[in-house]
């Protein structure tokens, strides 16, 4: 028996932020280093889909954000993944580890804090070194030196990010099927498997009575 983690807005969205990350590191890694970008050529191109995949980063995410009932899932869990409690913080401490209060741990939490800030910063640092005419050099050489080194933490965070997905064959699993063993529920996050399990009378309810309706 299985229990649903991500409903299918959920995985569209982060499966397309995933792929625009991977081709900005791989585009971003041909135009830094410059036997790449020699080997490859089309430097014009690349940076454009550098840009273009930039600017189209937090799109995925508003427009999921904002789809009305549709949306209701990633804004929960989008909700969840910025509230830190008590046991997340205990989390990150391996002496005081325990199983987490509710359906992230304090390590997804933190990783997912880290991704944003460091694509934000991305984001805003890449702009203003694209469209850098308004702005003195100064800030182009700031901007540059932060973008720089924004995009090596990239790197490992990502890298570290698909080998955690790897050792978590379930959860990288439940990115792409959207479910998860009951078994693993209730051992891994039995305080969510409980609110799961209490919530399902509730939507079976729900969807009963607005197949009633539309009769």
């Amino acid at each position: 028996m299985n229990v649903r983690r991500f409903d299918v807005l959920t995985r569209v969205v982060h499966w397309t932020i995933a792929a625009l990350t991977l081709v900005l590191l791989a585009t971003g890694t041909i135009l830094y280093v410059g036997q790449l970008e020699a080997a490859v050529g089309r430097r014009a191109q690349l940076a454009a889909i550098h840009v273009w995949c930039g600017l189209l980063l937090p799109v995925p995410l508003i427009l999921g954000a904002v789809l009305g009932r549709a949306g209701a899932g990633l804004r929960a869990d989008l909700h969840e993944l910025s509230w830190w409690s008590r046991g997340d913080k205990r989390w990150l401490r391996r002496s005081t580890r325990q199983q987490p209060d509710g359906k992230f741990n304090g390590g997804q939490k933190l990783a997912t804090a880290l991704f944003g800030g460091l694509l934000l910063a991305q984001l805003l640092t890449g702009a203003l070194m694209h469209w850098n005419q308004p702005f003195p050099d100064d800030w182009r050489t700031g901007a540059t030196f932060v973008h720089d080194w924004g995009y090596l933490a990239l790197v490992v965070l990502v890298l570290g990010h698909v080998g955690r997905a790897f050792q978590e064959p379930v959860l990288l699993n439940s990115m792409v099927t959207g479910k998860v063993p009951s078994a693993w529920a209730e051992r891994e996050r039995p305080a969510w498997a409980d609110e799961q399990r209490t919530r399902e009378p509730e939507a079976a309810k729900s969807e009963e009575h607005m197949a009633c309706e539309s009769e």
